[in-house]
């Protein structure tokens, strides 16, 4: 006798629900905390700037013509960019997935790093010497989106309240 089976769900979601956990999953780390905090406070002003013209920048309209011009970064690029280090920084301060945050952020730098500041060597322009800044800054950026893709977002975070529920 051939028996029908019960139409089975499907392992989809549940592979979902454990990548988001896993992306999710955080101690309650006070390290963890202060890094993204730092991170994201520093990052939001400059992301502010490009985004709406906050904290002295040009704004979304001349920033996206200046990665487009002097740059030559295309528009789709340019506009991801700007979103991207917005919705990141902002993701980074409450703790809302961090890791993700954490990555684009790392993608940013590596990419400004390249474009940008790797011909003007190491160090930060602090005597005007320089044609532009150096990478130092993103040295240390890149080292706090690392411990935190590691970690996660600690304690008080969007991830942590989630992924406890």
């Amino acid at each position: 006798m051939i028996q029908k089976l019960a139409p089975s769900r499907t392992t989809a979601p549940r592979v979902i629900t454990a990548i988001g956990r896993r992306l999710l999953a955080t101690p309650p780390d006070w390290a963890a905390f202060t890094v993204r905090l730092v991170l994201g406070g520093v990052m939001f002003p400059h992301a502010a700037q490009k985004a709406f013209g906050w904290f002295g920048g040009y704004g979304f309209s001349a920033t996206m013509t200046s990665f487009q011009e002097q740059l030559g970064i295309p528009a789709v690029l340019a506009f991801l960019e700007i979103i991207t280090e917005f919705l990141a920084s902002v993701g980074l301060i409450a703790g809302f997935l961090g890791r993700l945050s954490a990555l684009a952020v790392a993608i940013i730098m590596l990419v400004a790093i390249g474009l940008v500041h790797a011909p003007n060597g190491f160090f930060m322009n602090w005597f005007g010497t320089q044609p532009g800044e150096g990478f130092e800054y993103h040295l240390l950026a890149l080292a706090m989106t690392i411990a935190l893709m590691i970690r996660g977002s600690g304690a008080f975070s969007v991830d942590r309240a989630i992924s406890r529920a």
